[in-house]
Formats: structure tokens, C-alpha cells, sequence
């Protein structure tokens, strides 16, 4: 048995005949059936079923073609980290991002990968937290940017450190500069849904210190949420970077809420599949830079990992 085999047994398989796949592969079909005949005999099995429509494999065929498609896989990595420039990586690479985070974040990543990473392609995938987690554990990105409480951060590049706060419709009578937790009871609030990260990082603590919250709407679109604030329907709590360029422009005020400050990290995960991959591995280490630059720059209200 050799890789060549086992491409050429993968390629029949998906072709779904000998004559389809000598095309696709620009084989000669008597070679094909030369070197999947010599696949069988080599395991001592049938592999496939030829008909007059094609072929199909066999139970042993079927357990060959989902370990060749191991086999290869690793073989195109490792061929990818010998002969990828380090220097100049090429591929497609997907990266879910919330919505608040994707706010100040997206367009700054996207201009940095089109100037510092030509090659590659970026494909932004921007969602609430509670699909992103579920996607990302589906294996559907390369990278995604996610919400942990300090205590849950594994081993997860932590990018940023933000502290949420009580977002105000423009119109409301003045408010001091903070709030305690404990006096949040007191304004109807529209969140996102049950399910969702920073939902349940406030309520984590809200339920530590004996609070309550006048939940009136869960909303699972953060601009929908961040409306109804604004037409003063209600008010929310969310991190500055949601609203960062409402609270700039004077459409939501917010207010820090302390006693105790309710903190959360903004973390980079990656599928453990794509680890080695070169054009993944760029992107990953890029954006740490991009978002530390956006922090330093007064163009995200965080702290990076290394300051209080």
C-alpha cells in the first residue's frame, strides 16, 4: 500500500465509477483498477462493488475510506509545513466572531490579513455567542473569538479583559458615573437570550451576590437590543465595545456598574484539527497584535491581558 493507492481508491469512491475518476484524476481507468485491484489483494478483501452504474464500497471498503481520508489529510499538512512559506502562507481560513466584539474588531483584522497576510483568504462569521460556541464545537471554524469568565479560560489565548455596564437610553434624567450591582433591579432590561455567554456571565454573578434583574425582553440580535435602548424601550447590559460608537455619538450612555465590577476575558480558540495548519497559524498570531494595537489606540475600552 502507498499514498498514490489510496488517492486513487478516495478518488474512485468519490467519483462514484473508474471512468469518472480516470478523468478527474487524469489516470488512465485500466491503472485505477490496476492499483485498487492491488489494494484488495494486498488486504486480502473485496474493497468495491462494480456494477454497471459504478461502484460501491464494501464494509471493509468503507472503514479503508475513512481511514485514507485520515492518512491524507495528514499527508497535504505535512507537505503544507514543508513547502509553505512561513514567510508568505496561502489558503482560506474561517473565524466566527461575535457581534459585539466583531464591532470594533472585524474591520481593523480584515485590512491587517489584506496587508499583512495577502495570501489568505478570511472568511468573518459574525453571530451571538450561543451559536458561535456551538458552531465552533461543530468544527464549522478554523479560529473563533469567544467569552469566558476569568476561572474558564483553559488553554485559550486570552486577547482583551472588559467590565460591562448598564447602557442608558440618551434622554434619562443624569446618572453618576457607576452603579452598584444592587441597584440594577430597578430598570426593565432587554438581554440577549438564555443561552448566550454574556447572558450568563452577568447572571453568574448577579445570583453570587443575592441580586435580582428586571429581565422585561431576551433578544438574540444585539443591534435589536442596542435600538430599544436607544428609543428608550429599555436599558441592557453589555460591554463597551457593543455600543461603542453609539455611546461616541451620543445615541446611549453608559454606566459602570461596581460592587463588583462584572468582568469578562475575550478569548482566541482554535479547532484542534487546524492547529498545524501554516495560513491558521498566521492568522492566530496576528490578531493579538491587532487587537492590543485597537486597546492601546483608545479604540476598544479593554485591558490586555498583561495590565490590571
Amino acid at each position: 500500500m502507498d499514498i498514490r493507492q489510496l488517492r486513487y481508491f478516495v478518488g474512485v469512491v468519490e467519483a462514484g465509477s473508474f471512468t469518472k475518476a480516470a478523468a478527474n484524476l487524469n489516470v488512465a481507468q485500466s491503472a485505477l483498477s490496476l492499483h485498487v485491484r492491488q489494494l484488495e489483494e494486498g488486504f486480502g478483501t473485496q474493497l468495491l462493488v462494480r456494477d454497471r452504474t459504478g461502484v460501491s464500497v464494501t464494509a471493509s471498503g468503507d472503514k479503508l475510506l475513512e481511514r485514507a481520508r485520515i492518512i491524507l489529510k495528514e499527508v497535504q499538512l505535512t507537505e503544507a509545513e514543508l513547502t509553505n512559506s512561513v514567510a508568505a502562507p496561502s489558503g482560506e481560513v474561517t473565524i466566527g466572531i461575535p457581534s459585539g466584539a466583531a464591532r470594533v474588531l472585524s474591520g481593523p483584522l480584515l485590512e491587517s490579513v489584506r496587508s499583512e497576510l495577502p495570501r489568505i483568504s478570511l472568511k468573518m462569521i459574525e453571530g451571538m455567542t450561543g451559536p458561535l460556541e456551538e458552531w465552533m464545537a461543530a468544527g464549522r471554524f478554523n479560529l473563533a473569538v469567544l467569552y469566558r469568565t476569568a476561572e474558564s479560560v483553559g488553554q485559550m489565548t486570552v486577547l482583551a479583559r472588559e467590565e460591562f455596564c448598564l447602557v442608558v437610553p440618551p434622554g434619562n434624567p443624569p446618572f453618576e458615573d457607576s452603579i452598584p450591582l444592587a441597584d440594577l433591579h430597578a430598570f426593565p432590561l432587554a438581554v440577549p437570550m438564555r443561552n448566550n455567554n454574556v447572558r450568563r456571565s452577568v447572571a453568574d454573578v448577579v445570583a453570587q451576590h443575592g441580586c435580582v434583574l428586571d429581565v422585561r425582553f431576551e433578544v438574540d440580535s444585539l443591534s435589536t437590543i442596542i435600538n430599544m435602548v436607544m428609543e428608550g424601550k429599555a436599558y441592557s447590559i453589555l460591554t463597551p465595545s457593543a455600543i461603542q460608537k453609539e455611546a461616541s455619538q451620543g445615541q446611549v450612555r453608559t454606566v459602570k456598574i461596581i460592587d463588583p465590577v462584572i468582568t469578562r476575558s475575550v478569548v482566541l480558540a482554535v479547532n484542534p484539527k487546524d492547529e498545524r495548519s501554516p495560513a491558521v497559524s498566521a492568522v492566530r498570531k496576528l490578531i493579538p497584535k491587532v487587537v492590543r494595537t485597537l486597546i492601546e489606540g483608545g479604540l476598544w475600552s479593554a485591558t490586555t491581558p498583561d495590565r490590571p
